[in-house]
């Protein structure tokens, strides 16, 4: 039995209340039904800026009643301190996914972003500092390594920063290390590598590649590859950052205020992710005969990014249990119902 499953085990026996911010949205719906399907209580905040409640319904038509009865959601932003305040009370962990991703997004527009990634990310941390929860994980970002050329990318070895957004991650990373020091506030950050899987949205100018490409194909449109196509990314399954957030909850205070890589471990050039998810497809039964559009670079992405993930295994007991076409066939058929 690996370490996770004994965790599962053990919130099952013993239930813990939990906080997500961001519930409606992609990670943060996948994290309610985990700890929903563990009979966990959960506190959920959102907005709906990115997040929809149709995710949150699509959580509740899969769990039990009584399951869906220990949720309990706030509608507040994590700009305003008291929201996050009403939210931290009586709960013991926090996983922080709220926030406005999109390198794109930030480019176009960083005040927004910089609003909601820095000033949100410090009223959690301020409400769950005088909350005393037992641990705060948060969402962080691999953009953090910035230009940093070296491959695969190690936690503790960082470049400049890109694009307003990977700003915003960094200064969080920034913030969680002051707090432990000045307040002994202890935190854990989660460099996700472009996590994918069930309900990540595939529509809008900032949607993320697989989903957005996987929409295009089975709708029979062009699929468009920024760059030669060469171009490489380090994909981790929704199920992997799930394991990863929970893991990092409940662990030690030896493996707190730290930061680590969340991903599998690998390399897959956007060539190749086109081609695999053509191939799941077609043995879903769907073909599609088009070559793909290429088109410039996009300014702020980095050419390649995979991750060194064994300080994740060897403090947190991290397994990432799904590479990334393994994770393609596991959400394919959630692809095809949702994105038909």
């Amino acid at each position: 039995m690996t370490h996770y499953e004994e965790l599962q085990n053990k919130l099952n026996s013993a239930p813990k209340t939990w906080l997500i911010t961001g519930v409606a949205g992609f990670i943060g719906s996948n994290l309610l039904e985990q700890l929903l399907k563990l009979n966990q209580t959960v506190v959920g905040l959102d907005n709906f800026a990115t997040g929809h409640p149709h995710n949150l319904e699509e959580v509740k038509a899969q769990i039990s009643h009584a399951q869906w009865q220990r949720f309990s959601f706030i509608e507040g932003d994590i700009r305003n301190l008291k929201d996050c305040q009403q939210a931290c009370e009586g709960v013991n962990y926090i996983l922080h996914q709220a926030a406005l991703g999109s390198v794109p997004r930030s480019i176009n527009d960083p005040i927004t972003t910089d609003g909601t990634n820095i000033g949100g990310f410090l009223n959690m941390l301020v409400a769950a500092r005088d909350a005393g929860v037992a641990s705060f994980t948060y969402a962080a970002s691999s953009s953090t390594y910035g230009d940093h050329p070296a491959l695969p990318k190690v936690e503790e070895n960082i470049g400049k920063p890109l694009s307003p957004y990977a700003v915003t991650k960094y200064v969080n990373e920034l913030y969680a290390d002051v707090f432990a020091k000045t307040y002994g506030f202890n935190t854990i950050g989660l460099r996700y590598f472009n996590v994918f899987g069930k309900r990540q949205d595939p529509n809008g100018a900032y949607a993320a590649v697989i989903p957005k490409w996987t929409a295009s194909l089975i709708q029979g449109e062009e699929v468009f590859i920024n760059g030669d196509g060469t171009t490489s990314r380090d994909f981790c399954f929704i199920e992997n950052a799930v394991q990863a957030n929970l893991l990092a909850a409940t662990a030690d205070d030896a493996a707190r205020n730290q930061v680590y890589n969340v991903a599998v471990g690998d390399r897959t050039s956007l060539n190749e992710l086109f081609d695999t998810i053509s191939e799941h497809l077609n043995r879903n039964g769907v073909s599609y005969s088009k070559q793909p559009v290429y088109r410039d670079f996009r300014p702020g992405d980095v050419k390649h990014s995979q991750a060194d993930v064994s300080k994740a295994k060897e403090l947190l007991r991290y397994e990432p249990e799904f590479n990334i076409s393994e994770g393609i066939e596991k959400a394919m058929p959630w692809y095809i119902e949702f994105l038909s």
